[in-house]
């Protein structure tokens, strides 16, 4: 009895939380863009690169192709062999009118990779304003329109951009595109409602360099894995403002096998248990699916409250994937994201390592983490 008045409770707070995700959703979308200003400032792009990803260069052609009267973009790989160079030496060729060069940046000398190639490039711009941007995302040609329009504000000091997944062919990559059109960006929705933005998550991230200079630079942030929701937070607590962009971004995650996509899956919410313990806990209010069957199991009688949750939960996955991410449900899958989601929920509970780009860290209980195998 006890355990079922603490699902019925819990069950509760979700179907609070799948309002208030609607709700979220509404105002997000009722916020106005303010207008792109007649002479914008230059802007240089980041692109750390590692790899041959898929459909690299035309994700990295986006860039190129911006309707923007100033922009440089810089590269940075760790060796001139990783194939990702040629690939962004073939656009550079391409697009000579586009100041556009290439880091080879060697082999970090400390843990979070991507951050030392962010730390080389930074010192390499020209411009205050910087856009940092992962090899596998996707954008229109307004991407720096909307972000020289959004930090015309001089409060702004960094800005995450909402992002739609794009799945590979893979039933497990789908499996988890639904889960971040829906879950994850609710998630965000509703703190930005309550709190405001605390904290900066994603694959592309608008921010100024003086900002990251105030609040010690990549430096602060190289022990990190999470160091986008830490760069966020790092700039919220020094007075900065965070800003949650109107720019919707593709997010092309391939197409990964069970195996793969079970160590991404398990990097994340170990990670994210460790970046934000409170937030991570109260997670369990993001799963009302998973709650109202376990309150069904164990009381059959209260079967229409689980109808009650399938149509607030749709009402707020469509709220979020269709209303603010432009994106298609599948709403045969959704159900199976959502056990799932809550399985590698539990999971995160339990263990400290994790596998990035094929090398294994031990994640600390601050967020920071340490590679095991220090022979590369």
């Amino acid at each position: 009895m006890l355990f079922f008045s603490i699902c019925v409770a819990l069950l509760a707070g979700s179907l609070v939380y799948s309002i208030l995700t609607i709700i979220a959703a509404r105002k997000y979308l009722a916020s106005r863009l303010p207008p792109v200003p007649a002479n914008p400032e230059p802007i240089s792009i980041l692109k750390p690169l590692s790899g041959l990803d898929l459909n690299l260069e035309a994700n990295l052609r986006t860039f190129f192709d911006q309707e923007y009267p100033g922009f440089e973009i810089l590269f940075a790989v760790r060796h001139d062999e990783d194939p990702a160079a040629r690939v962004a030496a073939k656009l550079i060729r391409e697009y000579p009118q586009i100041p556009a060069r290439l880091l080879i940046t060697g082999e970090p000398p400390y843990p979070n990779a991507k951050v030392y190639s962010l730390d080389r490039m930074l010192a390499a711009a020209s411009h205050d304003l910087v856009v940092m941007s992962d090899s596998d995302i996707r954008v229109g040609p307004d991407l720096l329109k909307i972000a020289a329009a959004e930090f015309q504000d001089p409060q702004a000091g960094i800005g995450t951009c909402p992002y739609r997944a794009v799945a590979g062919d893979s039933f497990w990559s789908r499996l988890e595109a639904i889960g971040m059109n829906t879950d994850f960006m609710a998630g965000i929705l509703v703190a930005r409602m309550i709190e405001g933005m605390q904290f900066a998550v994603g694959p592309t991230i608008i921010a100024r360099r003086h900002v990251l200079e105030s609040i010690g630079g990549f430096n602060r942030l190289k022990d990190y894995l999470a160091e986008d929701f830490v760069m966020g937070q790092f700039a919220a607590r020094a007075g900065h403002g965070v800003l949650l962009s109107s720019y919707v971004i593709e997010h092309h995650i391939g197409a990964a096998d069970f195996r793969h996509n079970v160590a991404h899956r398990l990097r994340w919410v170990r990670s994210t248990r460790r970046s934000r313990p409170l937030g991570y806990l109260g997670q369990i209010f993001t799963m009302p699916l998973p709650l109202a069957i376990l309150t069904v199991s164990f009381n059959p009688a209260w079967w229409p409250l689980l109808l009650l949750t399938v149509v607030l939960r749709y009402a707020a996955a469509c709220a979020v994937a269709a209303g603010v991410l432009s994106s298609k449900v599948n709403w045969t899958l959704l159900p199976f994201e959502d056990l799932a989601a809550f399985c590698f929920w539990v999971a995160g509970f339990f263990g400290s390592t994790i596998t990035w780009r094929g090398r294994r860290y031990r994640l600390l209980e601050d967020g920071r983490f340490e590679a095991l195998d220090r022979s590369h």
